[in-house]
């Protein structure tokens, strides 16, 4: 599908794999509305992208539909790739053995799993009243899992189950989809150089790259925003998930 002219929207947009794609998809010639929280440097961004920013939170209707109206005022709304999401760490029981927060379980699934069906939601309906290419597309959707929601770690339930969510609800929403010529697609990075795994020491960074089995290093944005990009260019992909990872299989911890 080419996208030159078309409006794409990008959530989380304004670091790691969604600011990757953002750039990745102006480059081709789409308008690019980035949507992140307000306190993010989406504004600047964009403006430096040459497209518009939407301070939002994924899991606000009403927040998403206004993104998904802005993105559409600039062009035919093409492209939706969802990247915003949280990881923070928690086992079933603490230290002492007691159950752990319920409601920081909560959190990661509903920003995580909740947020992305509600941007796959507001925008597929705008997506639904656009009218169609020449070959009949209307648009993609790409979605972000993760290899924990196949191989999850200890400490990591409520991002394992957020993602396995994710991956689970990608077939029925492209069957669904398909009569109005929408497509939706999801990537499962592996161990990718992210904002917050450059935060860590270069020694652990080393390390995890080295469990990877080829390239034995850690992922970079750019090569998930790549996928991204032949996800839209190849309309034979739908309802599947695809594993970005360097063929790694997490180990229990």
């Amino acid at each position: 599908m080419d996208i030159a002219g078309a409006s794409a929207l990008v959530t989380g947009g304004a670091s790691g794999l969604g600011l990757a794609t953002a750039r990745r998809l102006a480059a081709a010639g789409a308008h690019v509305t980035i949507v992140d929280l307000p306190r993010s440097d989406g504004a600047a961004l964009a403006e430096e992208l040459g497209g518009s920013f939407a301070a939002a939170d994924v899991t606000d209707a009403e927040q998403i539909a206004a993104a998904a109206a802005l993105a559409a005022e600039a062009g035919p709304l093409r492209v939706v790739v969802n990247c915003a999401g949280i990881a923070p760490p928690a086992k079933v029981l603490d230290r002492e053995g007691n159950p752990s927060s319920l409601a920081d379980f909560e959190r990661v699934v509903r920003v995580n799993l909740i947020g992305t069906y509600n941007v796959i939601a507001q925008t597929s309906a705008v997506m639904a009243r656009t009218g169609p290419t020449d070959s009949g597309d209307r648009g993609v959707v790409v979605n972000t899992a993760s290899v924990a929601a196949f191989d999850g770690q200890i400490g990591q339930p409520a991002y394992s189950a957020s993602k396995g969510g994710v991956h689970a609800m990608t077939l029925p929403i492209a069957r669904e989809l398909a009569r109005h010529g929408i497509r939706v697609v999801t990537i499962a990075p592996g161990i990718m150089e992210t904002p917050m795994l450059k935060g860590l020491p270069q020694a652990a960074q080393d390390s995890l790259g080295q469990q990877v089995p080829y390239p034995s290093r850690l992922g970079v944005p750019d090569e998930y925003a790549r996928l991204v990009l032949a996800i839209v260019d190849n309309g034979y992909l739908n309802g599947e998930t695809i594993r970005l990872d360097g063929a790694i299989r997490m180990a229990p911890k």
